[in-house]
């Protein structure tokens, strides 16, 4: 059952702009792909932010890192989806661009290359005991994990979150840039976490196992409610070392898969905060989920 939200979503994550080539079939090496080009808002931190303020009823912030170059756009752009954006100006590196090569077949997978810019400098500094002032819920992008200024704002918003008794949440982000950091390294920097929301590659890469549902099981056993994302196998609820539910996909027709994840993890967030039990916010997240792959870029509907 849900309730009237009681407090804020702050979300603190990278904040990018993505460019967007959806082409078909193999790219051809040394020559010319044809390709439909777009550039668009984009960001893990800042989609799941503008995921969890879609139709849901609960006041969302950002805290990110931006260049001089495109702060204002950003900034408006996140309005425009009911965000509370609190922007930091780099005054030396410009804003994050990613590139994202989208293959408009039947999968519509997608591969990104990425620049994170401003987005991964992000420092204590940056961070405020201030700004969990009537925040019911913390979620923290796992792209911060990936530099040395940024992991140690981590470690501050914790500190922070831990003693005001702050639920926090966290979406690992890369399978790949998990293999550089390293799986303890990456599983020692997590500690407290409350929620943890991985894909299905991350999953499995965190555990060495080659099954979701006993990696999800292994990782709740570190993490309190650990919620693993399966794009169209739906979604695995584990908690004290087991599955306890197993959510389809909704039906989609795909069409780029980019942001599902964090459309997934926003509406997830936003529904509990509303008082959902986290088996419906999964539910919650697949909806969501569905109606990303169905758009181009990682936003939600209305905000093109």
């Amino acid at each position: 059952m849900t309730t009237v939200p009681d407090g804020a979503l702050l979300v603190v994550g990278d904040v990018v702009t993505d460019v967007i080539a959806r082409h078909r079939g193999t790219l051809a090496s040394g020559t010319d792909t044809a390709a439909v080009i777009r550039t668009v808002p984009g960001g893990a931190g800042a989609n799941v932010a503008c995921w969890a303020a879609y139709r849901s009823g609960v006041e969302v912030r950002l805290l990110g890192r931006v260049g001089a170059d495109a702060a204002a756009w950003h900034e408006r752009e996140l309005a425009a989806c009911g965000v509370r954006p609190r922007l930091v100006v780099d005054p030396d590196a410009p804003t994050g661009t990613v590139i994202c090569l989208v293959d408009t077949g039947a999968a519509a997978e997608r591969t990104f290359l990425t620049d994170s810019g401003a987005s991964l400098r992000l420092e204590p500094g940056d961070w405020s005991d201030a700004l969990l002032d009537g925040v019911a819920r913390l979620h923290l992008s796992g792209y911060l994990l990936f530099s040395g200024p940024s992991r140690a704002l981590v470690a501050a918003a914790l500190e922070s979150a831990r003693a005001r008794g702050v639920p926090v949440s966290l979406d690992p982000a890369s399978a790949g840039f998990l293999v550089e950091l390293g799986v303890d390294r990456f599983l020692s920097l997590v500690d407290g976490v409350d929620v943890l929301l991985p894909s299905r590659d991350e999953a499995c890469l965190l555990t060495g196992l080659p099954d979701a549902a006993d990696a999800a099981a292994k990782l709740s056993r570190h993490v309190p409610l650990v919620v693993v994302k399966r794009g169209a196998g739906g979604a695995l609820v584990a908690r004290a070392g087991s599955v306890c539910a197993r959510l389809p996909a909704a039906l989609a027709t795909p069409t780029d898969t980019t942001g599902a994840g964090d459309a997934f993890t926003g509406a997830f967030l936003a529904a509990l905060i509303r008082g959902a039990e986290p088996e419906e916010a999964a539910r919650e997240g697949c909806r969501a989920g569905a109606l990303a792959v169905e758009r181009v870029g990682g936003r939600p509907p209305g905000t093109d």
